[in-house]
């Protein structure tokens, strides 16, 4: 009970701005008039405004300045999360080119990992392998970082979707950060899981406000950078956490990149190939059903990862199993390539075998 009451001041604060703030956003933007632009692969209609994440990042960065002493590291953070903020509110209002964005995408990674010092230092790997390569460890941290700032940004395709599964994924990370011993990491995500969740009502389905890529792009950089802050120096399962928890975006995201390649598309053209449009198109299951399933898929996975801290080999089978399904999934409806189904071939195989 001491705990909840603890932790009820960084949740609350946040959540009560992110929701009156929303509203006053929604009013400034129809103003201005930055409304999500109508084509053949948005599902949304009428004009509908996409700048809440204004709401959801000024409700974080006020909670952090209440609540934070920051030292170099989260101020690294802060600093970064400004910078592709702002990346992504110009690309809401005047439409930038994937490169200009990508820009800054780099620079808010480059300041959090540079001047912030995020990046992974020492990487434990089974049989006693251990890499503490500046330059591959950096590396791999800066993609981490761009690549999951990218992934929640190309899940924002359906009310509520992105929000959702962000506050999903910032319980969890929470969770283990309390575990760990880690109040920093715990008091980030009550306030992302509250700034998270006090725009959410307002864009779930049907939304009346979208977050923007502003909002996307800061939910996706802030995840990335607390996976990190946890997880920078550790064995390769306790590495897997942020991995396993932010599976659903990783996985959509790489698949896109697959798929447009195979097509002979560029990686930055967009499609209606994502996860989500096959459970609504594909699959029939409608915007509001498919947006609960992805929320469930996203529960079980990090769900298994906080097995896994407690008990590697029962939080693994979780997450195979999780992962089997998924893959069975992905070659039926072939979100990837119809040719593309491996795994319901080598099982077709093996039990002609003992017919």
């Amino acid at each position: 009970m001491n705990l909840i009451v603890g932790a009820f001041p960084f949740f609350v604060l946040p959540f009560v701005l992110s929701l009156i703030l929303v509203p006053i956003c929604k009013q400034i933007g129809f103003k201005l008039g930055i409304y999500a632009i109508e084509n053949n692969r948005t599902v949304h209609h009428g004009k509908i405004v996409r700048m809440g994440g204004v709401a959801l990042f000024i409700a974080f960065m006020v909670a952090m300045a209440v609540y934070v002493k920051a030292d170099q590291t989260i101020n690294g953070i802060l600093i970064g999360g400004i910078i592709v903020f702002l990346g992504g509110i110009i690309d809401d209002i005047y439409n930038l080119k994937p490169l200009y964005k990508l820009l800054f995408e780099i620079a808010g990674a480059l300041v959090a990992l540079i001047y912030g010092q995020l990046y992974i230092q020492t990487m434990y790997l089974p049989f006693g392998i251990e890499i503490s390569n500046l330059f591959f460890n950096f590396f791999v941290s800066f993609m981490w970082i761009v690549g999951v700032t990218n992934a929640i940004n190309l899940i924002d395709g359906l009310d509520g979707l992105s929000s959702g599964i962000s506050f999903i994924v910032t319980c969890v990370i929470g969770i283990l950060g309390f575990f760990l011993g880690r109040r920093d990491i715990c008091i980030m995500a009550l306030i992302l899981a509250g700034s998270t969740l006090g725009f959410l009502p307002y864009n779930f389905h049907p939304a009346s406000i979208f977050m923007g890529d502003c909002g996307a792009l800061f939910l996706g950089y802030m995840l990335a950078c607390m996976g990190l802050l946890g997880f920078k120096t550790a064995a390769i399962v306790t590495l897997a956490f942020p991995i396993i928890m932010l599976f659903i975006p990783i996985s959509d995201t790489l698949m896109a990149i697959i798929r447009r390649k195979l097509q002979g598309k560029k990686i930055s053209e967009a499609d209606r190939g994502h996860l989500h449009h096959t459970l609504m198109f594909k699959l029939g299951l409608g915007h509001r059903n498919t947006v609960i399933v992805l929320y469930i898929v996203t529960f079980l996975f990090g769900i298994s990862a906080i097995i896994m801290y407690f008990d590697e080999i029962a939080g693994l089978i979780l997450f195979i199993i999780l992962l089997i399904g998924f893959e069975i999934f992905i070659e039926k409806t072939g979100m990837i390539n119809e040719g593309f189904h491996p795994l319901t071939s080598l099982c077709q195989k093996f039990f002609s075998k003992k017919d």
